[in-house]
């Protein structure tokens, strides 16, 4: 089975083609304002504009308010919305039901409790992400290149599809797809030359090694 990979944190057009054109199925836009990926409402709103059918635009947010997801989406095409913050299951509804998008909550793991916790989120969520908790001193709730222990994921037993991020390069995607099932994978970090600046090269090797995975077990 062919999986899915999400190129996270894209701010320019450069990085935004070699993700499309290498098929990422699934492009992220960060609206934290203490990233280093953090991308302007009129970039966003550029860049969204050129994304090909079949590929998903995501809109990362951080315990956003109404107003800022409303400015937001006025201006910039989006498809999913992706919180990274302390939302409640409620709170997920209530984006849903304002923005009639889709909404993937991203969950800190580090213990087999974490996953259980996260079973909060199903009949809420349309997806779930499941990254590293941050390191505590981390400034950020993500991106901070840290990988958890992968095989926790196999006891999973949610039926909400998820996807796999924290810690993932081209050099141990194939192993943290094989140890924890995952059929889709996030990358942020792991294809970047310095926090916020998107390598083509690297976006490239990253889908190379990720659909050759497939192309094997064909």
């Amino acid at each position: 089975m062919k999986v899915s990979v999400k190129i996270c944190g894209i701010t320019d057009e450069r990085g935004l083609m070699e993700a499309m054109d290498c098929g990422a199925a699934y492009i992220g836009f960060n609206f934290y304002r203490r990233s280093p990926r953090f991308v302007t409402l009129d970039i966003a709103s550029q860049l969204t504009s050129q994304i090909k059918r079949g590929v998903t635009p995501v809109g990362l947010f951080v315990d956003p308010s109404d107003a800022e997801l409303e400015g937001i989406l006025s201006s910039a095409r989006l498809e999913m919305i992706q919180l990274h913050g302390e939302e409640t299951p409620e709170r997920v509804d209530e984006v849903k039901a304002l923005t009639g998008l889709p909404v993937m909550k991203a969950l800190g793991i580090s213990t087999a409790r974490d996953l259980r916790d996260a079973q909060a989120y199903e009949g809420h969520a349309d997806w779930l992400l499941f990254d590293a908790k941050p390191p505590e001193d981390a400034a950020l709730p993500g991106g901070n290149g840290v990988a958890f222990d992968w095989t926790l994921l196999k006891n999973y037993s949610g039926h909400t599809p998820w996807m796999l991020a924290g810690g993932l390069v081209r050099s141990n995607v194939i192993p943290a797809i094989k140890a924890s099932g995952a059929q889709a994978v996030d990358v942020s970090s792991g294809v970047e030359t310095e926090p916020g600046v998107k390598s083509p090269a690297k976006i490239r090797s990253f889908l190379a090694a990720v659909n050759s995975l497939a192309a094997k077990k064909a």
